[in-house]
């Protein structure tokens, strides 16, 4: 890698941790050269290395909305079946054209990413070179440091990769931080295979424990290298390609059993703050709570919270009827095919304030899914103030990523909190095992490791439990030993036999254990089945929110947004643009 001199403008790790100028995409230009003594020292490139990993959440873009940027990817989930822009219509009318397949390459959000993204890249080839540059660094911490670097530029291009179907890789060797016509480099080539190589290069250098949480191990770069393989696992037409599967399957199975994780008994303990940093982590984004909304973490999640007290703010990404529906079951299983043609209704006994729901459900759904009647957290039994609109996008609320009263935000809107984004965890490598195993043949092996799953799942003593209202809003009392609805879950006894079902019930699983995660949209698109699931999803949808109706999306079309037009002019080198526009834009 070369050595090339570095330009910042202090000292001080705190303005190394500022964005730099607005105009930038892949790259900041040279803000001042690198002769202070205290960023010519080992500390000074730990401060560069912090730096990058802030961009993992979008923090230090100036000018960017924090939601447009956040690693939960929640704005864009808008455009998968769980999820609605909530709020009211005219909030945010940016969000509401990605979910209704308005993509278009001057929206805010879409360009905004692509500016946090790439902004991120070029903060890890700015570590990669100044740890090369500094001598006084001892070779294995000089390592360490590029491994992590190299780990997080990998983590940036995939996110890339899943946004844009034609993304430039900017890495150390093209890179100069003193000129930016060096990343203005054509998006003319497939991506993955270098992703692959930076996930693959930093497994290899990084200790399999770190003594600081949330940094990667070795573990954590296997698992987004399987990650990347298992997105290259299907072709456009939903076809299997069998070959990169079989890779993501021995990197998967050799993280199962021998990364020393194992999942946690309780589902909800991934959702909790109490619970951050369990048995089940690989890769955890860490939050905290400040006093201050500029300085507290989880900004990106600030508006998708309720719109009622204590949060105050603001009621965006509601959920919709659809995913709720997917959680009723018959006999203790998923209704794979007809999960849609009853409503999980919204009835509330007046007199108790507890739900009637009467119909059996999956448990998970009240860990994921704010619902009438039903107790939201530690907070109070959720009601249908909770939502801004009630017309415009239902009465259901998304709830993963709040955070009980421990992590509770103070100060600024009230709702930043410090729940850990849990990035990459066991229940994810066991569910894209199973996928992998189906389309390889190995069926029982897939149904093993989905009742894995699906056992935690009926963990009683991890089901919402009932509560009744006080005479205070605030008040509530837990009714011990009750659940909180009618809970039936139950494993798949019956032999897989046929692998089209097999796959449905992986798939199926998949959205139940990590629905309203930021993930749902990308599995869609990686499985080829984007259009078919999402046009059925409009059209039954638009019948409780009027505004889907008349929208579709386009196959070959909507799997991928539009590269931003401003990046796109801000890519000419010698009096022509760099980056091409995705053709089907």
């Amino acid at each position: 890698m070369k050595k090339v001199k570095i330009f910042l403008t202090a000292a001080t790790v705190a303005i190394v941790l500022l964005s730099a100028c607005s105009e930038a995409f892949n790259t900041r230009e040279p803000l001042g050269q690198f002769g202070q003594p205290s960023l010519q020292t080992p500390d000074g490139v730990d401060g560069l290395l912090l730096g990058a990993y802030a961009m993992i959440d979008g923090s230090g873009v100036d000018g960017t909305p924090d939601w447009n940027v956040t690693v939960e990817n929640w704005a864009f989930n808008l455009a998968s079946d769980d999820a609605l822009k909530g709020t009211d219509a005219g909030d945010q009318p940016e969000q509401t054209f990605i979910e209704t397949y308005d993509y278009q390459p001057f929206n805010g959000h879409i360009t905004n990413r692509w500016r946090s993204l790439f902004k991120g890249v070029a903060r890890t080839n700015d570590v990669i070179d100044a740890a090369n540059a500094v001598e006084e660094i001892p070779d294995e911490k000089r390592n360490q440091i590029i491994a992590e670097a190299t780990f997080l530029r990998g983590l940036f291009h995939m996110e890339a990769r899943k946004m844009w179907r034609n993304p430039p890789y900017i890495d150390d060797e093209v890179y100069d931080v003193s000129d930016i016509e060096s990343t203005k480099v054509p998006n003319d080539r497939e991506i993955w295979p270098l992703i692959e190589a930076d996930f693959e290069a930093a497994a290899a250098a990084l200790p399999a424990s770190q003594s600081q949480v949330g940094r990667p191990t070795s573990w954590a770069a296997k698992a987004f290298l399987a990650k990347a393989k298992m997105y290259q696992g299907w072709n456009e037409d939903g076809s299997a390609n069998t070959t990169k599967l079989q890779e993501a399957k021995v990197i998967l199975d050799d993280i199962l059993n021998n990364g020393g994780f194992s999942l946690v008994p309780n589902f909800a303990d991934n959702f909790l703050v109490g619970t951050r940093n369990n048995s089940e982590s690989i890769f955890e984004i860490q939050y905290a709570v400040s006093s201050s909304a500029d300085q507290a973490s989880a900004r990106g999640m600030g508006l998708a919270h309720p719109y009622t007290d204590p949060w105050g703010c603001c009621g965006f990404y509601q959920v919709s009827q659809n995913l709720v529906n997917a959680y009723r079951t018959e006999n203790g299983l998923p209704l794979l095919d007809n999960f849609d043609d009853a409503d999980v209704p919204e009835t509330v006994d007046e007199t108790t304030t507890l739900s009637t729901y009467m119909d059996p459900l999956d448990p998970r759904l009240d860990h994921t899914v704010g619902r009438p009647g039903i107790l939201y957290k530690d907070f109070k039994i959720y009601q249908t103030d909770f939502v801004r609109d009630l017309s415009y996008a239902g009465p259901w609320f998304s709830k993963k990523h709040v955070a009980e009263m421990e992590g509770f935000g103070i100060g600024g809107w009230g709702n930043l909190t410090a729940n850990n984004y849990r990035y990459m965890r066991l229940d994810m490598i066991i569910l894209w095992l199973a996928e992998a195993e189906v389309e390889l043949g190995n069926l029982e092996r897939a149904r093993e490791l989905v009742n894995l799953i699906r056992a935690r799942a009926a963990n009683p003593e991890s089901f919402v439990p009932k509560a009744t209202q006080g005479t205070d809003r605030n008040d509530f009392t837990i009714v011990e030993g009750e659940a909180a609805a009618n809970y039936e879950i139950s494993l798949y006894n019956d032999p897989w036999t046929d692998p089209a079902t097999a796959r449905k019930a992986v798939r199926f699983e998949t959205r139940l254990e990590f629905a309203m995660e930021g993930h749902r949209y990308w599995d869609l698109v990686r499985w080829g089945v984007a259009a078919e699931v999402l046009n059925a999803y409009i059209a039954s949808e638009s019948q409780h929110r009027t505004y889907l109706q008349g929208k579709s999306f386009a196959k070959g079309k909507h799997e991928y947004f539009p590269i931003p037009i401003q990046a796109i002019d801000r890519s000419v080198k010698d009096g022509q643009a760099t980056l091409t526009q995705d053709p089907a834009y």
